[in-house]
Formats: C-alpha cells, structure tokens, sequence
C-alpha cells in the first residue's frame, strides 16, 4: 500500500524540492486538480506528489525518491494511458510533459526528442524538413507510451511502426543511472523499449529515424455500414502500394459538415485515407475509395502531414471517459466483418468510434524477435472504445465493448496490441508478447528487479 500523503516525511520532500529544478505539487495547492488529471476521465486519482520534470537531474532524483521511499510511480507523457498508469493514489507522478525539446538532423533524417513531447510537437518540427515518421492518430498523444508499446498509425505500412524507426533512447533506470541504448550500445534495453512498454526505465529522449513525407492526399470516406465495403477495403489493403495508409473506422456519423445530416448519428465505415505516394497518383487513390461502395459523404484532398494526424482531435478531447480492448487478426475474417456489423450498429455514442489499423507492408519485414513487439504476422489491429461524456455512461457500455471484443476472439489472434488494453487485460500479457515474454522477464529482472516500473502492463522480473 502506498504511503499516504499526510505521513510523508516533509524533510525527505525539502530534499527532494533541493534536488529538482521543476514543479513539486502537492494535496492543497492551488494547482493540485488541474495537474493530476490525465487524458481517460475515468482515473480520478490522488496522487500524494506530482513532479513536473524539466530536466533528467529531474527525472533521476524522483525515481530515487520513489525507490527509496517505496512509493508507487506512475510516469506521464502525454498522459493518454487508458488505464491511466500515468497517475496513481498516494504515490509519486512524475509529469514529462515539459521536456519536449526536440532537435531534427535533417541530412541524417533523424530526430531525437524529449520524452514529453506529443505527436504535434514531433510532426511539426519534423514536417519543417519535409520528414516524419510513423505516430499515433490524435496529435495530443505523448510519443513515449505510444513508441514504447509498439506505435501504429497512418504510416505504419510505408515506414514500419514507431518502435521500429527508434534507434536509440536516453532512459533512466530503476536504480537512477543514466543510460543510453543503441545497437552498440545495451542493444537488450533498447529491444525490450521497443514494444515492451514502460517496464524499464523513464525514457528521457527518443532518436527516430525519418523517412521524406511532406503533403499528402488525406481525409475521411464515409459509406453506410455494410460488410461488402469492409471486403473491399479488405482487397483495398492487400492489393495496394505501401505508400496508402488507410484506416477502417465503424461508428456512427458525426456532424460534419460534408456528411448530409441524415446521416449524422446513423451507424456508417469509413476509410481515413493518408497517400503518401505521388500527387499524379491522387486521382487513382481517389477511384479506388469510391470503388468500396456508395459514398456518403467525404473530405479527402491535399493536406500537410501533421494535418492527418489532428483530424480525430475534436471527437476525443481531454475529459471524456473511456474503456478499451483490442485485437489482432491476419487479413479480415469473414466472422469479424460480421461483428463490425452487428456491433457498429449499436455504438454507444459519436465518440465510441472501432479503428481498425493495417500493420502489414514494412511491419512485416521486420522478424518476431527484432523487436519486443512481436506480432509481425497480424495483418490489422483492432481499437474497440466506449467513449462517453459520463462515467455512468461509459460504465453502462463497458458490456457492449466485452461482447464486442467477445464476438472477434474466434477470430483473432491470441494475444493484443498492448496500447489497446485495459485494466483488466493483465492477464494477457505473457500472450501479448509470445515467445519473446522470457526474453523480457530477464530483461525486467536485470534492469529493475524490484519492479518500481510496475504501472503499466507489467512484466514482472
């Protein structure tokens, strides 16, 4: 049980408050709420200090406080945890949200970044240089949680997940050292960083490497909700250039305004479309989604790469309550189409939008052990979320997301993508990473043995 915050010793606390150039805030001040909320509503922790790190010096003197102290430690980046490990009750948060320095080598193509910055803060320094690299599909996301769990999105098929494209990482470990791994250098740590989670250390800095992506063609298709659209998205996927990103989203409309009213809140698919290939090639892309079926309404043009990656920012804002599961699948069994039917049909609400993410193309060409992430062999991967404005309702939906995820079993693989999990998925963890869970349970045991990093989907040593 963690120690309460009425007992902490305040003189170890003036120690800490000497040892760290950031923010301490504690139960009282005047900032208290607004700085441990986190980005799921549904996480309404106390925690009995939150640092906001400036700096490593930072980061190293609150995890030797917690360890010291055996205090929980829940570590925030961008703070999108479903679970919300980026918070805890009476322990210690340490907040990176203002380390987001980020430094583009463009003859290099790499980037490194510090482990506060979100999608938006990478995307726009690395679009000034006509680059980027594969992240998430809502800006605010922090690159950190995302990279370390693996790292879907529009440009997975062309350039491979997140964790594939980090090539070294500053992490501070559970006895504070300082380290950084590369392939040179503690090439184990940075195995287990990319996809293994958060289990073993506080990542400081990323070092990605950069592919040239400037504009692209991009935006929202919208069909109504019929398996044969999901087919051809299906034949769509398999048959295309690496170069078309295009998530398959099932919902219900929003209230767009290139989406005819009469189908706003109605049950409809759609594809979120990022061609990165050559503007010649608009008009094919373009041919090609009116091929899937009857469209409905559609936003699709021109846009500079960090637009794509904003575009659901308005539908999941900050604040709302959220539940998670998620799935993997090779290709789109005829049984899952039937249940992105059946259940999209009854989403509970606009925000409760089922993604569905190709990792096919260069996900494929990296081996089940070159990574700790270690599904190379599932085609997509399934995001199903209840999304709600209210507690009592995302809890009343929690139901429909388990029967949802229920329906896809029979159709899936054995373990999930570990971003998409929620609280009550520990169980899955040895099959969420396969044969390499050993590797990383050593791993674990070598570089924090004592399981400080334990908010997360945890390995334990």
């Amino acid at each position: 049980m963690t120690t309460p915050t009425s007992v902490l010793d305040e003189k170890l606390l003036e120690r800490l408050r000497g040892a760290v150039r950031g923010d301490i805030v504690q139960p009282g001040d005047p900032d208290y709420d607004e700085a441990r909320k986190v980005y799921n509503a549904m996480h309404d922790k106390r925690p009995a200090i939150v640092v906001r790190a400036v700096d490593v010096g930072d980061i190293v003197a609150t995890v030797d406080f917690a360890r010291e102290q055996d205090l929980l430690l829940a570590v925030r980046g961008g703070s999108h945890s479903v679970t919300g490990y980026g918070t805890c009750d009476g322990g210690v948060v340490l907040d990176l949200g203002r380390m987001r320095g980020i430094r583009v080598d463009p003859q290099a193509r790499t980037a490194r970044a510090e482990g506060g910055c979100t999608w938006a803060d990478f995307n726009h320094a690395t679009h000034a240089f006509g680059l980027a690299t594969t992240g998430g599909i809502v800006s605010t996301t922090g690159i950190g949680g995302l990279t370390t769990g693996g790292g879907m999105g529009y440009l997975a098929r062309r350039c491979g997940l997140a964790c594939d494209n980090l090539i070294s990482a500053d992490l501070v470990t559970a006895d504070g050292s300082f380290v950084t791994c590369s392939q040179k250098q503690n090439a184990d740590l940075l195995w287990a960083v990319r996809g293994g989670g958060g289990n073993f250390g506080v990542v400081a800095s990323f070092e990605y490497r950069l592919q040239p992506v400037s504009d692209i063609l991009g935006g929202p298709t919208f069909y109504p909700l019929d398996g044969d659209v999901m087919r051809r998205y299906r034949e769509l996927i398999a048959g295309s250039d690496e170069k078309l990103g295009a998530l398959l989203v099932v919902g219900l409309g929003p209230p767009l305004p290139f989406l005819p009213e009469r189908w706003h809140g109605r049950p409809v698919c759609g594809v979120v479309t990022c061609w990165t290939g050559p503007e010649t090639e608009d008009d094919r892309v373009r041919a090609r989604l009116a091929d899937l079926g009857p469209i409905v309404g559609q936003h699709v043009g021109r846009m500079p790469y960090p637009v794509i990656n904003t575009l659901f920012d308005d539908l999941v804002p900050a604040g709302l309550f959220h539940y998670w599961k998620g799935t993997f699948s090779q290709s789109l069994p005829e049984g899952a189409i039937d249940a992105y039917v059946e259940y999209g049909a009854t989403t509970p609400s606009l925000q409760s939008v089922t993604v569905v993410f190709p990792i096919d193309g260069a996900c494929h060409r990296v081996g089940p052990e070159e990574t700790a992430f270690t599904y190379r062999d599932a085609d997509f991967a399934t995001a199903l979320s209840p999304s709600l404005p209210t507690r009592a309702d995302c809890e009343a939906s929690v139901g429909w997301a388990r029967a949802f995820a229920a329906a896809l079993e029979p159709h899936s693989m054995e373990g999930g993508y570990v971003n998409f999990m929620d609280h009550d998925d520990q169980d899955r963890v040895r099959a969420n990473y396969r044969q390499n869970y050993d590797r990383l349970t050593a791993i674990k045991r070598r570089y924090d043995p004592g399981n400080l990093f334990r908010l997360n989907h945890n390995i334990a040593p």
